[in-house]
């Protein structure tokens, strides 16, 4: 059965995707948690290019993709995990948990260095925060991503099977914590304790610097938890807040051949971790200056 899923793994990975996007997009419709600024015909035929754009780019480049390479490190013996006496349920437990906490750690990363904010940034500009949001990230960022993850699927030597299991997980929950959905509270409540919920993420997508800088988790919410980054909800209320940053703000820039040139367009200086204090909010441009409307208002 392993070698199957392994063997299968694009129809798999494709498999869980469309199910998922079919199940948050209905969610969506039936009960979303805030107006959308920006039209979703708009935004899903552009973000949805950049996933298309993405996905054949990775795949000419790294043809074996993640998978492919941890099934060679595998049968070469390489990395801690392959070397250590461990029972193999144990040995996927652990590479699951450290690839979070590498994705965790990446994260933060491209919050940090203002020249891997300027690739992340293209996430954060989306106007409205949806399922779609969960997969634009700029092509660059993307290819950065797999070395990283590369080397540490090299490193700890993970199994084929748990690198699968973490990719699938990664793209399914990505999907299901950026969405548009209205959850009751009491099970957000809970919910947020293991994983990252839809609430829990949108805070990382608000136009305030020290919101942006929070709640970088995609899958575990203990990494931001233990390391002093989370914050429980934005100082706008869900409904009330503005998504995305302070240069991006006309709708044009939801388009994908904007998108693509984000990273070599205007300052970078806002939002970065280390940014200077007196450059964070200094002459920015109101949320609705471009748009003409009120943050959360139906166009």
């Amino acid at each position: 059965m392993v070698e199957w899923f392994l063997e299968q793994e694009p129809v798999v990975r494709l498999g869980f995707l469309l199910g998922v996007v079919g199940i948050m997009a209905l969610w969506e419709i039936l009960a979303p948690r805030r107006a959308l600024t920006v039209g979703k015909a708009y935004r899903w035929v552009n973000n949805w290019g950049v996933v298309i754009t993405n996905t054949v780019l990775t795949r000419l480049i790294f043809p074996a993709g993640a998978v492919g390479l941890a099934f060679f490190v595998e049968s070469q013996g390489w990395g801690l995990l392959q070397v250590l006496d461990l029972p193999f349920w144990l040995t996927v437990l652990i590479a699951l948990v450290v690839l979070d906490f590498a994705i965790w750690a990446q994260h933060v990363m491209f919050h940090a260095v203002p020249a891997l904010w300027r690739l992340h940034r293209m996430h954060h500009a989306d106007l409205d925060f949806d399922l779609t949001t969960g997969l634009r990230f700029h092509p660059i960022e993307i290819l950065l991503s797999f070395v990283i993850k590369a080397g540490v699927i090299v490193m700890i030597g993970a199994p084929a099977i748990a690198v699968l299991i973490f990719e699938v997980i990664l793209s399914s929950l990505a999907l299901f914590n950026h969405s548009n959905v209205r959850m009751p509270i009491g099970i957000d409540r809970v919910l947020r304790w293991f994983i990252v919920t839809p609430d829990f993420h949108r805070v990382h997508h608000s136009w305030y610097p020290h919101e942006t800088n929070s709640n970088f988790g995609f899958n575990l919410s203990l990494w931001d938890r233990l390391l002093g980054t989370y914050r429980a909800q934005p100082q706008d209320g869900h409904e009330g807040m503005t998504i995305g940053i302070n240069l991006f703000r006309d709708p044009q820039w939801e388009r994908l051949d904007k998108m693509l040139v984000q990273p070599f367009t205007g300052p970078a200086d806002s939002y970065p971790i280390n940014r200077r204090p007196e450059g964070e909010a200094k002459n920015w441009p109101r949320p609705d200056e471009h748009s003409g409307t009120k943050p959360g208002a139906a166009r």
